[in-house]
């Protein structure tokens, strides 16, 4: 189980390091119940199991995550987490690739006073 998470800024490090450890049940500790996001293809899911199985596709593919902090902006129990990355993971043709992108997610700090995201969107703006 993990620590309860006192910085929402730490958020992107410990989703990166939990995936990139093939660790599905590590990256799903980072989410609050009922959580969702949008996928590299626009899909817009919600939910553990939706998460899981996003997440276990990454893992199965290699997927290699670099995250660089943009920016935590944080007010009323609510942080907006911008943060540039960078995915190496196999291809639908076996070729190693490597999308980059910025997201946009958001945090919510728990009455644990823990954080966890609450939406993620890797595209960002897009």
């Amino acid at each position: 189980m993990l620590p309860v998470v006192t910085d929402p800024a730490k958020l992107p490090m410990l989703f990166q390091d939990a995936l990139n450890a093939g660790d599905i049940e590590g990256v799903l500790a980072l989410f609050a119940p009922g959580a969702g996001m949008r996928t590299v293809t626009g899909e817009q899911i919600t939910g553990t199991e939706a998460l899981r199985a996003e997440i276990g596709g990454t893992v199965a593919a290699r997927g290699k995550l670099t995250n660089v902090p943009r920016q935590a902006l944080v007010g009323a129990q609510t942080a907006l987490l911008v943060t540039d990355w960078t995915m190496e993971i196999d291809g639908p043709g076996g070729d190693r690739i490597s999308p980059t992108g910025t997201t946009a997610n958001i945090a919510h700090r728990d009455a644990d006073g823990g954080w966890r995201f609450t939406l993620l969107n890797p595209l960002g703006i897009a």
